[in-house]
């Protein structure tokens, strides 16, 4: 990773208040909703978490803030009361922001070398890293303005990009090594495992492919839902994705506080795992699993075409660090990208932003691997094991020093707020 840890730090925290800048007072609390935190309580909680890991558990400080642990400890407070916390007010929590920052990165600056307190700093940058994707979708949920990260970079196009890429069966080692470099407790340890040939799309579904189902009847029509679906979609009222609305002979899709006519090339985002099994069943296809979509975009065919080699790849396209051409992260598109750009971000079997874009929901549940065992935030990923499912890929939101190919995202299948998509499956 090419920035330095107090580098990292600093960027993490500017996107942070990049996304709360212009927010006023009740914005920076919201509705209280099940799937978004009030902002003020959440930009409070990621200062909290360097504070406690860092400062307090590993360098034995006094607290910044007296208190805290009673205001930011997600853990011990419940999701629905922290609408109802006595929060400091936001020149308050800014300076108390500002306070834990200036201290780790002097610590980072100034201390002697410590492979744990750097261990504990990335750890924190990338946890805020994700916070900041919730932050933006966040946004988009309860319609406040687009954020502004600077001038937005063009959207590359490349229209749509059909067919399937033919993957051969074979070994191979799903998940990460010791060797990887950081990675979450849900990623460990690799572990082989055989896949046999399958076809996947070698882009993901497009706005007009999905359009295509619900204009044929997609959401009314009960054979392409199971029980859980259908009866998620009918108490939810829906008739299409959560942000689209009939306009004239079209669609239109809500962008953060603003409505945009559809664009047909761009990757579908903002549907449930629900919606896209039934999309799957409407078009004859199916999700690929965790496994498949992660030989698909890391693995290499033997030079015969018929199976798989041992290596694998950081990247679908190879180990160099992401870059604009290669994918769309660190929110510079503000929005999905045509599905058939970036194709120097090709995998070794020509699958298209695997990584960036929109997260991709696949078949599996979230499962521990074999011989799992948590990380020092216990909580991580044991409680959703079994009730969420793997998203893989990253999205236009994503931080790309977040991001590789054996990354797992979890969220329950009924999330549409998320920005999530989906590539399909030859059956």
């Amino acid at each position: 990773m090419s920035e330095s840890l107090p580098a990292q730090v600093r960027d993490a925290r500017d996107r942070t208040l990049q996304l709360i800048a212009g927010l006023d007072h009740w914005q920076m609390m919201g509705p209280r909703m099940d799937i978004v935190n009030p902002l003020r309580w959440e930009i409070g909680h990621t200062a909290y978490f360097y504070e406690y890991w860092i400062l307090r558990k590993h360098l034995g400080e006094a607290p910044v803030m007296p208190g805290a642990d009673s205001l930011y400890d997600s853990i011990t407070i419940a999701h629905a009361t922290r609408w109802d916390l006595p929060l400091p007010d936001l020149p308050a929590t800014l300076a108390y922001m500002q306070e834990v920052q200036a201290s780790v990165c002097r610590h980072l600056e100034q201390d002697p070398p410590d492979p744990q307190r750097d261990y504990l700093t990335q750890y924190a940058v990338f946890h805020e890293d994700m916070h900041t994707e919730a932050f933006t979708y966040t946004r988009q949920t309860l319609g406040y303005p687009a954020p502004a990260f600077g001038a937005p970079a063009p959207n590359p196009a490349g229209g749509g990009l059909a067919g399937d890429a033919r993957i051969p069966g074979g070994r191979f080692l799903l998940g990460a090594t010791p060797h990887s470099g950081f990675v979450f407790d849900n990623e460990k340890w690799g572990h082989v495992r055989e896949v046999e040939p399958f076809q996947i799309a070698r882009a993901a579904v497009s706005n007009s492919e999905f359009a295509a189902f619900v204009d044929a009847g997609g959401y009314h029509e009960r054979a392409h839902w199971d029980d859980a679906g259908w009866g998620w979609r009918l108490s939810q009222g829906l008739e299409h994705p959560v942000y689209w609305r009939p306009r004239g002979d079209g669609w239109e899709q809500r962008h953060f506080d603003t409505w945009q006519p559809l664009r047909p090339h761009a990757a579908v985002i903002h549907v449930s795992w629900h919606e896209a099994q039934a999309y799957c069943r409407w078009a004859g296809r199916r999700l690929p699993s965790e496994l498949e979509w992660e030989v698909a975009a890391a693995a290499q065919p033997t030079p015969d075409g018929s199976g798989l080699t041992a290596t694998k790849r950081r990247y679908p396209w190879g180990d160099a660090e992401p870059t604009p051409a290669l994918a769309s992260l660190d929110g510079d598109s503000l929005g999905t990208i045509d599905v058939g750009a970036l194709p120097a971000g090709d995998s070794a079997f020509g699958c298209r932003q695997m990584l960036g874009n929109a997260w991709e929901w696949t078949e599996s549940v979230f499962a521990p691997y074999p011989q799992f065992t948590p990380d020092m935030y216990s909580d991580y990923s044991q409680p959703l094991f079994g009730t969420t499912r793997v998203l893989r890929g990253g999205a236009w939101s994503t931080r790309a020093r977040l991001i590789r190919n054996t990354w797992r995202n979890y969220y329950a299948p009924h999330r549409n707020d998320v920005f999530a998509g989906f590539r399909t499956c030859a059956l």
